[in-house]
């Protein structure tokens, strides 16, 4: 059975926290902090360090933002974490993705799971043509 970390609210985060927290609702266009920052509050540096590099890497770069949910949504559902498959579905569903594409999304997830293992277990040689 999994331990349940104490949630860390706005009201009782440190102010550097606090300070953090204002960044994540102001570049996220929200008033709310999810379950994940609150929990991550227990370590102010990991915390900073993990919200630095979510800003970086999901941020504006070369792929649209709903194409960087989608690859979360798909990595999160391969990794069984309930939490970042709700999280990120959500956010790839404010930015249009619909349940048709959700679906598809989780069967090309399932394949892949699936192919990769019997190429790994079966330990298919890269052909030429792939390098």
């Amino acid at each position: 059975m999994s331990q349940k970390r104490m949630l860390i609210e706005y009201a009782d985060a440190t102010p550097e926290v606090q300070k953090i927290y204002d960044d994540i609702m102001a570049t996220r266009g929200t008033d709310w902090i999810n379950n994940f920052w609150k929990v991550l509050t227990h370590d102010p540096a990991t915390l900073r360090r993990i919200w630095s590099n979510v800003k970086d890497v999901m941020g504006p770069g070369e792929l649209d933002s709903l194409t960087k949910e989608l690859l979360y949504v798909a990595v999160s559902a391969s990794n069984s974490c309930h939490y970042c498959t709700a999280s990120h579905s959500a956010a790839a569903r404010n930015r249009g993705m619909t349940e048709k594409q959700y679906s598809e999304l989780i069967a090309i997830v399932g394949l892949a799971n699936e192919t990769n293992r019997l190429a790994a277990a079966l330990a298919v040689d890269i052909d030429d043509r792939f390098l």
